[in-house]
This record gives C-alpha cells, structure tokens and sequence, in this order.
C-alpha cells in the first residue's frame, strides 16, 4: 500500500531573511486578507520558496509544502486510508491538515504533478473554498485562516507539462525575477560570509551565463548557486574551483557548452 505523503509543516517562528524587488510582500498580504489564492512564477532558485517561508512567519501562519514531482496525486494531496494495527483509518493529506488547521498549502512546481491535482485544487480557488473528500464523504469548507499558494517555473513548461488557462486564471500571480546586482550582491554576502567586493564578480557572471539561457542554456544560474560558489570560497576554495563547482557544473553535462561557460568566466573573473 501506497505510504502518505509527508509534507514539510512548520511554524516559521523566526522570519527568514527575505529582499522584495517590488510590491509583493503588500500584494501577498491583501490576497492573504481577501482569500485569494495566489500564483507565483518564476526561474529555478530566483526566491520564490524563500519568499511563501518569510511572508508565513510575517503573518504568523502554519506553512504547509510540498514539493510537487511526477508521480504526486490528488490523493497524495488529500488523504488515504492506511492499515494501522490491524485497523483501517483515515490519514489527511497535506492539503486536507491545512485545510482543516488554517494555514498556507503551499505547492511548490504544481505543474510537475500529475493533472488530477489541479482538478482538487478548483473548488479551493474559487468563491466555495471548500475541498471535497469522495473517501470519506466530506465537505471541507476552508477557515478564513487557509490561503492557497502554488507555483512554477514557466521556462520549464512544454505541451505536455503546462497550467491550463482555466487554472491560471484561478489565481492572483505574481512575477519574481532575479534581483537588481546591488541587491543580489547583498544577499549573497550576508546568506555566505564572503565580503561584497569579493561577491561582486561572481553576480556579475551570473548575469552574464542567464544571458545564455535559451541559447547554450536551458536555466541560467540561481541566486541559490551563487550563494553556493561565495560560500565555498568562503570557506577556503580557490576561486576558479568554486565557480565550476558552484555554478558551472550544475548547469550542463555538455562539454562544448561546459569549456565555453569556463572561457566566460575567465573573462569575466580572471
């Protein structure tokens, strides 16, 4: 028998370190406060995740994540009936605690689950909120205390892996981008001890390498793998090495397009 699916719920007592590049904080708390669900999209490691984790403890929420992959149903989502000592019960499903708790769900790179999710998630996106549990015969109406929050990166999308229209128009979207240098240079520094002069060409080729992106590059490269080459040097790593770890090796596995990232860099850190 299929196991339950084991969603990470926190509390987020503390609030994570997070820098806006526009409005999104304000217009995350009026979707919060009208009970709008909200879309987010964006590029891989640009900040969305950190973002729902900082806007949970500002309003001081539950936050309810699961990350969406190939093989997540709607029963994953929702609950099952397990075999317990010997006894048939009932166990909900991240949604249906969040749901019956209050709280953010918060669906990271819904489109990578299967179709079936999005048909569970319509009667929550709309006036009803209420989530429907067939199983058990239920009716779930959401306290005023749930919000809906899904998200994904639109560069990934293709024909067979993609948000309906009738699904996007569901909910209140919300853009991210990777930050202003200035702005990216400070998150850097402060998330990995490395000092802002030293930061500053390590942003500045990644700036350059997501200029490929569609071109040599499906992806260009995340804040989060700045973040990992600054801490490596940070920690002793000569330069040259953390940045071919850090952020040339997770971008390609092709050799021609590996040697011209290297030639890039060089260029640009020397």
């Amino acid at each position: 028998m299929k196991a339950a699916l084991h969603a990470v719920t926190a509390p987020a007592p503390a609030l994570p370190p997070y820098v806006a590049s526009g409005n999104e904080c304000a217009l995350f708390g009026h979707a919060w406060r009208h009970q709008l669900p909200v879309l987010l999209k964006g590029p891989t490691g640009c900040g969305k995740t950190r973002f729902v984790a900082h806007m949970a403890a500002r309003l001081g929420l539950p936050l309810h994540t699961v990350a969406c992959h190939d093989d997540l149903t709607a029963a994953d989502l929702t609950g099952r009936y397990l075999l317990r000592g010997g006894d048939t019960v009932w166990a909900d499903g991240p949604l249906t605690r969040a749901v019956r708790e209050g709280g953010i769900c918060y669906l990271d790179e819904v489109v990578e689950a299967r179709k079936d999710v999005t048909v569970v998630l319509h009667p929550l996106t709309d006036d009803r909120r209420i989530l429907p549990l067939e199983r058990t015969g239920e009716e779930l109406a959401a306290p005023e205390r749930f919000m809906l929050v899904v998200s994904y990166n639109p560069g990934y999308q293709t024909l067979l892996k993609a948000l309906k229209p009738s699904t996007r128009q569901r909910f209140v979207a919300i853009e991210f981008g990777f930050l202003a240098p200035e702005q990216e240079i400070a998150v850097v520094a402060a998330e990995s001890g490395l000092s802002p002069d030293r930061v500053r060409p390590l942003v500045a080729l990644a700036g350059r390498l997501r200029a490929l992106k569609g071109h040599d590059l499906e992806e260009g490269v995340s804040t989060r793998l700045v973040v990992y080459c600054a801490t490596l040097i940070a920690a002793g790593m000569p330069t040259a090495d953390a940045v071919l770890a850090g952020m040339i090796e997770p971008l390609t596995d092709d050799a021609d397009v590996k040697a011209a990232l290297l030639d890039v860099a060089r260029a640009v850190i020397g």
